[in-house]
């Protein structure tokens, strides 16, 4: 887990990302992961993620058969990267529909929010890790061009961060 100024940290990282891809391992016989790019609807963070879906698409059946769940969120544009592991699991909490529901979602589920088929994804994250750099390439490619020469130095590309449980 992670302290309450780490998750602000996180969350000002993924917020203006706004798309992740949330990797699951597929119920198919060869074992293999699966991802996909997942909104988020949120306005903070505390620990948890939650998504829109519908309880009949595969990523729903394959969070019920294995938990695991990785989400990634990448702004090459910026250099940030963040990548998060936690259990995930599917509800049809109608509190927490209700209170994420904006015409975003509205635009996906034409039921609306009575759709039997609608639910959330609830990813607790328990470990992850953040690349940041405000480095320009010209400076990332000094660095380590730096490096290159002197090897015994590593180069400074920018802040990078594990938190959780190993």
């Amino acid at each position: 887990m992670s302290s309450p100024e780490h998750k602000k940290l996180i969350w000002e990282l993924i917020k203006p990302i706004k798309v992740g891809m949330l990797v699951t391992k597929t119920t198919e016989d060869s074992g293999g992961m699966r991802g996909r790019p997942m909104s988020l609807v949120q306005d903070a963070y505390d620990g948890t993620l939650f998504f829109y879906t519908s309880k009949s698409d595969a990523k729903a059946f394959e969070i019920v058969n294995d938990t695991d769940v990785c989400l990634t969120f990448s702004n090459p544009k910026d250099n940030v990267y963040v990548s998060l592991t936690g259990k995930g699991c599917v509800t049809q909490n109608k509190e927490l529909i209700d209170r994420y529901w904006n015409p975003w979602v509205a635009a996906w589920f034409e039921n609306g929010k009575d759709d039997p088929d609608l639910a959330m994804l609830e990813i607790k994250i328990s470990k992850g890790e953040h690349w940041d750099s405000k480095n320009n390439t010209l400076v990332q490619i000094f660095e380590l061009a730096k490096a290159t020469i002197k090897p015994a130095t590593t180069p400074n590309l920018g802040k990078h961060e594990k938190f959780g449980k190993e």
